[in-house]
């Protein structure tokens, strides 16, 4: 598969934003993920790239939303960070001289391209608001049973 820990840390940057509603710096950002501030700007800079979070400099400066929480998907985040399909192709094409060769590309494509569909149809349904609304679920939940 293709698919890097950037999306995750990305999707993770972005529930803080979410949650928090105000400006973080990658430092902050960083800290909760137990991660370098250098890995976690980057990746912001892909997704500032995309749209989906603004910087401000200076003293009371950091990253924002660019829009809603809502209107943020899982999807939106994956195709920001990530490069090329979800699974990858051959390097090179098979042996034509192979009977499984001369058709197990083309097989395979069609499997391929019905998984990255159902898989972008899946994190397109997920937006960062619904997992800060299970992170503060969670949390009353943990709450809950401390007080009780």
């Amino acid at each position: 598969m293709s698919i890097s820990s950037r999306t995750a840390v990305a999707i993770h940057a972005l529930t803080m934003l979410g949650r928090w509603d105000r400006s973080l710096t990658s430092v902050e950002i960083a800290e909760s993920l137990a991660s370098n501030p250098v890995l976690v700007r980057r990746i912001l800079g892909q997704l500032r790239d995309a749209g989906l979070v603004w910087s401000a400099e200076g003293r009371a400066g950091g990253w924002s939303l660019a829009r809603p929480a809502r209107e943020i998907t899982l999807f939106d985040v994956y195709a920001a960070v990530e490069a090329g399909p979800i699974l990858s192709r051959y390097p090179h094409p098979p042996s034509a001289e192979c009977e499984v060769g001369r058709n197990m590309q083309k097989l395979l494509e069609v499997e391929f391209q019905d998984a990255e569909r159902a898989m972008k149809e899946r994190l397109g349904r997920t937006t960062i608001a619904h997992l800060v609304r299970q992170v503060l679920a969670s949390e009353r939940e943990v709450a809950r049973r401390v007080t009780n």
